[in-house]
């Protein structure tokens, strides 16, 4: 179960799946840095917007070899004001740009490269879906150590630190800003 080579596949959250992500969002290495609440309304509330088109971002599940394992929330930056406003204080943001916020849910993937593997896959998947899209930004609470480390190894380059709001209030707003450039 921990083999972590197999083939990435992605598909969009469906509500049959919230008691996976609730699972997920419960696991105290995720739990720790999404700070989330995990009740079954609190699933519903904040995926189900997304879920149905109600919002604009978009949620992904990672399936490893057919076997959903991680997920990755996608949306374009300018959808998010708030977002564009606090990244645009600290780097750049070109029209267009698309953020991701990402976690592995399965326990036996953390710390075997499956992290990195799952961004570079996402990102490859953005430049297909957003032919408009310059670049992908992500920013990380700077304590996050292995969140950056994952993005670097997905070929993502610092390109700025600054404070933002963290998602976790026990949380420092330091943070640092990750980016990667369409291929030419």
């Amino acid at each position: 179960m921990g083999e972590t080579s197999g083939t990435i596949t992605w598909r969009r959250l469906e509500a049959a799946d919230f008691p996976l992500l609730k699972g997920w969002l419960e696991q105290p290495y995720v739990a720790r840095w999404w700070n989330h609440e995990t009740s079954d309304e609190a699933v519903e509330r904040d995926f189900g917007p997304s879920m149905r088109g109600e919002e604009p971002s978009e949620d992904w599940l990672a399936l490893l070899d057919g076997r959903p394992v991680g997920l990755v929330q996608r949306a374009r930056i300018a959808d998010y004001p708030e977002e564009l406003d606090a990244l645009a204080a600290i780097v750049p943001v070109p029209d267009g740009a698309v953020m991701i916020d990402y976690l592995v849910g399965a326990p036996e993937l953390v710390g075997r490269g499956f992290g990195p593997r799952m961004i570079a896959a996402m990102v490859e998947r953005t430049w297909q879906d957003h032919p408009d899209a310059p670049a992908v930004i992500v920013p990380v609470v700077a304590a996050n150590r292995r969140s950056w480390r994952a993005l670097e190894k997905a070929g993502f380059s610092r390109v700025g630190e600054g404070e933002m709001e963290p998602d976790n209030p026990v949380d420092d707003p330091a943070h640092v800003v990750y980016r990667v450039e369409r291929p030419a």
